[in-house]
């Protein structure tokens, strides 16, 4: 340290340097960070440091003592990088939080959702006719790793209330622990805005925006009578590429897969059009599994 400071000293004494530089300099050279910088790392520094990385060492001092937009999302950091010193900008504490919150909405995302599901919790996940729905999910969920074969979804059948949504919610949450990336959509919702997007000429964008999502959450299916166009055009092209795919996919109803069937064999005019729904049942069934969930309507409880 004592051959380092008279580098210093020598550096600050160059006739070179303007009086106003050198007392900048100065000043940032006995900042106590950089001060302890110089010292934890003496033996990777050589004569020619100071010099060459002035410039490095003052920008140090003056981000660390200056507002600026910067300070708001990093703090700098003096690094060695052969032998000179440079300067590293890392995440403040409030930009890594911005950061994962927005990471965590690129990975589970929810359309037409009430964003409370983000809270959900297979730990919270208890209670009478829900034991067989929870294993199911765990099941999936140590199943599934995206690249070793395909694992099918659930399709969560019951009544109102008896938490299908919240599991959806759970295991998406835990899906994204493993960087899973989730989409759960409102699908009423999405039938009605898909409608109004054929005015607008995009709903093939719309379409194709969800149909490729790792893992696909369909939430209440079936809640609505379903014209033909988006039972085929929109439902069916989104179901036919999945199962293309072989990306699981989830369900939420009212219904069970047989009583889905009836429901969507009658299209908005009250006509019969029972191949169509097979159809659209048969990508259903190939990927997800049916599971009964029952017990008492949980909205209603406080």
């Amino acid at each position: 340290m004592e051959n380092l400071g008279k580098t210093m000293s020598a550096y600050l004494s160059s006739k070179n340097l303007t009086d106003d530089y050198r007392k900048l300099l100065n000043q940032a050279l006995n900042d106590v960070d950089v001060q302890r910088f110089l010292k934890e790392n003496q033996e990777s520094i050589n004569e020619d440091t100071i010099s060459v990385s002035a410039a490095s060492i003052y920008e140090f001092y003056n981000h660390k003592t200056n507002q600026s937009e910067l300070s708001k999302g990093y703090y700098p950091k003096l690094v060695i990088n052969n032998h000179n010193i440079e300067v590293a900008y890392v995440p403040n504490a409030k930009k890594r939080s911005e950061a994962k919150k927005s990471e965590y909405e690129s990975r589970f995302v929810l359309m037409d959702m009430p964003s409370d599901i983000r809270r959900a919790t297979l730990d919270d996940y208890d209670g009478d006719g829900r034991q067989e729905a929870l294993a199911d999910a765990v099941d999936f969920i140590e199943n599934y790793n995206g690249h070793n074969g395909f694992v099918p979804g659930l399709y969560l059948a019951g009544d109102f209330g008896v938490g299908k949504t919240y599991l959806l919610g759970a295991i998406a949450n835990e899906l994204f622990k493993s960087d899973v990336k989730t989409t759960i959509m409102h699908f009423p919702t999405f039938a009605i805005e898909m409608k109004n997007s054929i005015g607008q000429n995009n709903v093939l964008n719309r379409v194709n925006k969800v149909k490729d999502s790792e893992i696909l959450m369909l939430d209440d299916i079936g809640a609505d009578s379903m014209s033909s166009w988006i039972r085929d055009e929109v439902l069916g092209v989104i179901l036919q590429y999945r199962m293309q795919e072989n990306l699981p996919t989830f369900f939420s109803s009212n219904f069970s897969m047989n009583e889905l069937e009836e429901h969507l064999s009658v299209n908005q005019r009250g006509e019969q059009e029972p191949v169509k729904a097979k159809r659209i049942m048969e990508r259903v069934k190939y990927l997800s599994r049916e599971v009964i969930v029952t017990g008492p309507n949980k909205r209603f409880q406080h």
